[in-house]
């Protein structure tokens, strides 16, 4: 049964989230027609087989049609793993979200939904908007959604252009994305502009390819890192959080 707009929905609580990363090997192998067998043997080689579809050097130009069409499910497949491998890493940015998440939450680039999912739940959200270019995202969170009542809490749209989200949010929530943008500055500026004057962003950034080239989809040119900060400080003040986690709290600079 769907929860109703402003109720909480199912307990998807911290606990959950590490017992299981609420259903995800079960909610996975469903949407992509898998055994369980043939689930467990593809997570653990996800990460490589992400790589192997952009060898050499990463586009920026070429970063959203490679997100939104190239990687198809193997996106999928690389943050379940990811998920579920870091999940005591992934639970205190779940503890961090409950303590700030209210209203009108945005989830920017939510992936595989774990954050949205467990927003939706808490009582004091209304609604939670999933945005993330990946079409196969999009629709496994949604099916994920159902499955745990929550679809009346959960919309899944493709950008900040679509029409249905609202003119602002309470919440933003954007993790492990940024150092995928190719402009991040700009998006903290769009951000800025799509919070309301009491809201808080949920933000992290990792600018760096690796010692060994690991991260080969993360952008670090200097001068983009400079502009980000410099945008970053100038529009937002943070806010203390206890902790000890990349994972930092922001409002609006009065």
């Amino acid at each position: 049964m769907a929860v109703p707009v402003g109720v909480a929905g199912p307990a998807l609580d911290v606990e959950h989230f590490l017992a299981d990363g609420f259903d995800l090997r079960q909610q996975l192998a469903q949407f992509l027609g898998l055994s369980a067998d043939q689930l467990e043997q593809k997570l653990p080689q996800s990460t490589e087989d992400l790589a192997a579809l952009h060898p050499g050097a990463f586009d920026p130009d070429q970063a959203g049609s490679f997100y939104e069409e190239t990687v198809g499910t193997g996106h999928l497949l690389e943050l379940a793993a990811w998920h579920l491998g870091s999940a005591d890493y992934i639970a205190d940015t779940l503890r961090l979200q409950a303590s700030f998440a209210r209203g009108q939450v945005l989830d920017f680039g939510g992936g595989i939904g774990s954050h949205a999912l467990a927003a939706a739940a808490l009582p004091q959200v209304e609604r939670v908007w999933f945005v993330d270019l990946n079409p196969h995202n999009r629709a496994f969170v949604a099916a994920r959604a159902q499955s745990l009542g929550l679809e009346a809490k959960v919309n899944c749209l493709r950008d900040l252009s679509d029409p249905a989200l609202p003119g602002q949010f309470d919440t933003v929530v954007c993790l492990d994305v940024l150092e995928h943008l190719a402009d991040p500055a700009a998006q903290l500026l769009t951000f800025a502009e799509r919070m309301t004057p009491s809201a808080t962003a949920l933000l992290n950034w990792y600018f760096f390819k690796g010692y060994a080239g690991e991260y080969p989809f993360h952008f670090d040119d200097p001068a983009l890192v400079e502009t980000f900060f410099r945008t970053l400080q100038s529009r937002f003040l943070e806010v203390f959080h206890p902790l000890l986690i990349t994972t930092r709290a922001y409002r609006l600079m009065a």
